[in-house]
């Protein structure tokens, strides 16, 4: 073994060494500025060196594989957060990302209590096939122990080929003993368009979750169903929130659903001028008149904020919810061998106005929020003014507190989650989704204390920076802090009650989807929603509407 280690040792020796002498020829052919020879040639030679050395003299044995991957992460980590290295076993999830299909077993899992958890089984897919339910706790998988496993990991062992098996021992919630499941893997396919529909009797919606494969031909086609449906259509919404964003050729597709032939939807600029290139729509349009409403929030992103982009700067709806993410960068792809790729980013795109809405600050690796004075003005179409630096800014911003800690933490600590779990053991069935309605509050607060559920606001991390300072200075107000602690506790409680019906939203969402999926996910949304309501109500108000579309 120990030989057979040094032999692949130094073969990488001599693979980097043709790596490296390849890089600097690649190098010398691309790099137009002749200053930048010696120092790419130098700093590969450094590189190299260091590598030899660490290998060579390092106290224990070092994976090649793992140790150049942490090198190239930190390399590309230093650029943006988009630019990335694909290796060969995690090509599946890229083709997922482009095609909206992959070859597995076809659930979301996440870690919870250690363990890998089925949270949501995909309908139709191997893992509904073979009986797996969410809450289900994966223990073994191929008879290995699954606990402590990442989810990067436990995706890479459960995606492969068609026909494939794969066999899990699972601890079902209510149940004793352990379950032995047998799946056999498949392509899945996630469409991009899961639901669309009236939701009014002249009021039609579709919601689009990812640019993907046809995804322009998919919202044409349910535009088009509902026109057939709604000849009168009053309006549409279109449902962007969370979609963080895909095709680029497919966000030009989206657009031309509403917008003309033949109109520019994006131009993209990079340091190879050869590349830059504008992309302009190809085809009719399914309606470039109808009424038109298009929802985002902070979870939208590049293909979502070309689209969204796209239809104000062209004054062709209204923009209802909150700013987007900010990302108006492209990437693309190129192999670099042994089936391995490199996602970079090429260029920044620019939508009709002129403006770029990448963001232009960034904090602990997210875009940081910026004053309106920081970003440049541009215009619409009509002369509306807008603004660019850091995601789309809607017509119309409701400001909701879905990110307030309490909500927050319910999901990260999958409180919700857990609580939906037991109910369903009680509970075999359910109306259908358009019907139920969650009425067991006090079932559920009896619940978060007996987990012993709590949650920090910034009031009390201060509070203990307060307490400790205080101790290291001597000016100790034992008296002052439990004052404060108490009064914390207690709006904490009023806290719990403030947000009750987004809690009771969240509980609902989850109840349904363990008996109709998706589906019956996005059906409760569409009854709760706050932002859907208003859109619906801008319809009925078209001095309002054209009002905004005119600044």
């Amino acid at each position: 073994m120990y030989s057979k280690m040094k032999f692949i040792k130094s073969r990488t020796f001599k693979w980097l060494a043709i790596v490296t002498v390849a890089f600097t020829v690649v190098a010398t052919t691309v790099i137009k500025e002749p200053s930048n020879y010696f120092e790419i040639a130098k700093n590969i030679e450094i590189f190299a060196n260091l590598y030899k050395e660490v290998n060579t003299y390092y106290v224990d044995d070092i994976d090649p594989a793992k140790l150049m991957r942490t090198g190239v992460d930190a390399m590309l980590e230093s650029l943006d957060p988009y630019t990335n290295y694909i290796t060969e076993s995690q090509i599946e999830g890229y083709r997922y990302i482009t095609e909206g299909r992959y070859n597995g077993i076809g659930a979301d899992i996440r870690i919870i209590h250690d363990y890998p958890t089925v949270v949501s089984p995909y309908e139709g897919a191997p893992a509904q096939k073979a009986g797996l339910k969410a809450g289900d706790q994966i223990l073994e998988i191929d008879g290995k122990d699954a606990k402590g496993k990442t989810t990067d990991e436990v995706s890479a062992i459960m995606k492969g080929y068609p026909g494939t098996e794969v066999e899990l021992t699972v601890q079902r919630p209510g149940e004793s003993k352990k379950m032995k499941i047998t799946l056999v893997r498949d392509e899945v396919s996630i469409p991009n368009v899961p639901y669309s529909g009236m939701i009014t009797e002249d009021v039609g919606y579709v919601a689009l979750t990812t640019f993907t494969r046809d995804a322009g031909r998919n919202v044409a086609k349910a535009v088009e169903d509902l026109k057939v449906e709604q000849p009168n259509l009053k309006g549409v919404i279109l449902d962007l929130r969370g979609n963080g964003g895909g095709l680029l050729a497919e966000a030009v597709n989206v657009s031309n659903v509403f917008i003309p032939k033949n109109e520019l939807v994006v131009s993209t600029k990079g340091k190879v001028k050869d590349w830059d290139r504008s992309f302009k729509t190809l085809n009719m349009p399914v309606d470039e008149t109808v009424p038109l409403t298009v929802l985002i929030n902070k979870g939208s992103a590049s293909a979502s904020e070309i689209v969204s982009g796209v239809i104000q700067d062209l004054d062709r709806g209204v923009l209802i919810g909150q700013r987007s993410y900010g990302k108006g960068l492209v990437q693309n792809t190129r192999d670099i061998g042994y089936n391995a790729k490199v996602k970079m980013t090429t260029a920044k795109y620019y939508i009709p106005s002129g403006r770029c809405i990448q963001a232009i600050e960034y904090k602990q690796g997210e875009p940081a929020e910026i004053p309106d004075s920081k970003r440049t003005p541009f215009k619409t179409r009509s002369g509306r003014t807008v603004l660019d630096g850091g995601g789309v800014k809607p017509d119309m911003v409701l400001d909701h507190d879905a990110e307030s800690n309490i909500l927050l933490t319910l999901d990260e600590k999958n409180i919700v989650f857990n609580y939906v779990t037991q109910w369903v053991l009680k509970n075999p069935a359910v109306t259908a989704p358009e019907d139920f309605h969650f009425t067991q509050w006090d079932d559920f607060v009896q619940f978060l204390e007996k987990q012993g559920f709590d949650f920090d606001t910034e009031t009390e991390q201060l509070l203990k920076e307060l307490k400790e300072q205080s101790k290291e200075d001597g000016y100790i107000a034992e008296a002052d802090i439990k004052a404060l602690e108490a009064k914390i506790i207690q709006a904490k409680k009023a806290d719990l009650n403030k947000h009750k019906d987004m809690i009771n939203d969240m509980i609902e969402k989850e109840i349904v989807s363990r008996y109709f999926y998706e589906i019956g996910r996005i059906k409760i949304g569409l009854r709760n929603d706050v932002e859907i309501k208003e859109a619906v109500k801008l319809f009925d108000d078209k001095a309002k509407y054209d009002s905004l579309l005119k600044g």
